[in-house]
């Protein structure tokens, strides 16, 4: 009799250790691989930040899902591409992860895209931007709520391509610059171009490309526009300071986030076109999450906290809709061309890449004493309907 309770038991024990006992264990694990630490740590602890208030946010305050716990496990990729590589790939394999969001940085996503391809596991992408992450790179695997390089250089398009104009770049020479300047070439249909100036990501002296940049556009007729694409440590902005007035050379940009925002203020009246601004978006769901942040930080939401926010709403949209499976093939199943709130709005993914369509929102810097930062004042919100968004993988 006792040795048939022990071999009973046994099997109980063997039972609920296995795979499927494991699936059914009542939670859904979501590993969260960003830069801690590292070039973009500024980009990633925002991040970081909206995602957790995005989840609870959308559970309610309850961190569940369809009777089921999410459990976030938080890794830092430091920047880089072969570390998020293996460090998605332990999450997938050792911690069980059920699906994984992130990275910061567009290298570092795609030396993870392959990593979720064979696990068979969903990656969702936030907030690093390069196309080619929903482009050439791209798996069925992968999904992105992030903006890509195609929506940024559209949206900022709107803003400085028009006839009479000649324009060039400076950008990092990485991933997210080369992409970015790429897409934005594509996106100019009635300005000049001039030239593409690359520089290294670490670049703090921007003295000899901004000279090159001068060269190239001083003696060109008509209005002049040096469009920046830059992310983390250095201010390209300090190029303002070689006299670009003298030469009739205005510098305009993207969004970024409130710290890097400080530069904006030396050039009021700016054009571009940005991911978010606290102030822009009137919808509850952005309302909650400036009012939360306000109460936990004593300040407002930035750039990126959005998109960790917006990550979360669709992770557990998803989650609700597919009554708690995670496993992939009813998570893509579920994910494709499905709508979901986000701070920014209403956002879908498209069908055929995954890329989220999304809302970008054309501004205008204002200077207020009150800010720290240039104040981007809405101009026009540019719908996702009215961005011909390139497809770029070959599904």
């Amino acid at each position: 009799m006792y040795r048939r309770t022990l071999i009973a038991l046994a099997a109980i024990s063997a039972s609920l250790a296995s795979p499927l006992a494991l699936s059914q264990s009542g939670e859904i694990k979501i590993a969260h691989i960003y830069s801690k630490t590292g070039p973009l740590e500024a980009y990633g602890k925002q991040t970081a930040v909206g995602f957790m208030m995005g989840l609870d946010y959308a559970t309610g305050g309850t961190m569940m899902v369809a009777g089921k716990k999410l459990v976030v496990i938080e890794k830092d990729d430091q920047g880089k591409p072969d570390l998020g590589k293996s460090l998605l790939a332990a999450a997938y394999s050792d911690d069980k992860a059920d699906l994984a969001v992130g990275p910061t940085a567009s290298g570092v996503a795609l030396a993870m895209l392959p990593v979720a391809e064979e696990y068979k596991k969903i990656l969702l992408v936030e907030p690093a931007v390069a196309d080619s992450i929903t482009g050439d790179k791209w798996n069925k695997y992968i999904f992105r709520t992030g903006r890509n390089s195609s929506q940024d250089a559209i949206s900022n398009a709107v803003a400085v391509d028009k006839a009479g104009v000649t324009v060039a770049t400076l950008a990092q020479d990485n991933a997210f610059g080369r992409d970015g300047v790429k897409a934005f070439k594509e996106a100019i249909k009635k300005a000049k171009f001039a030239h593409e100036e690359y520089l290294p990501a670490a670049t703090t002296d921007f003295t000899a490309g901004a000279q090159r940049l001068i060269d190239k556009l001083k003696d060109q007729p008509g209005r002049k526009i040096i469009w920046i694409v830059w992310a983390g440590a250095g201010n390209p902005f300090k190029i303002a300071d070689m006299d670009l007035k003298r030469y009739g050379i205005e510098i305009a940009t993207g969004g970024n986030i409130l710290p890097a925002m400080a530069s904006y203020k030396n050039l009021p009246g700016m054009e571009g076109a940005t991911y978010y601004y606290f102030g822009i978006p009137k919808n509850p769901v952005n309302e909650a999450m400036v009012a939360q942040h306000y109460k936990q930080f004593k300040a407002p939401p930035d750039f990126f906290t959005a998109g960790g926010f917006s990550a979360a709403m669709a992770v557990v949209t998803a989650l609700k809709n597919s009554k708690g499976d995670a496993s992939a093939n009813t998570l893509i199943k579920t994910m494709e061309g499905m709508s979901f709130d986000t701070p920014k709005g209403k956002m879908t993914f498209r069908k055929e890449d995954h890329q989220a369509m999304q809302s970008m929102y054309h501004f205008k810097i204002k200077v207020d004493p009150a800010f720290a930062w240039g104040v981007p004042e809405l101009v026009r919100e540019i719908k996702a309907e009215e961005m011909n968004v390139p497809i770029r993988n070959k599904r």
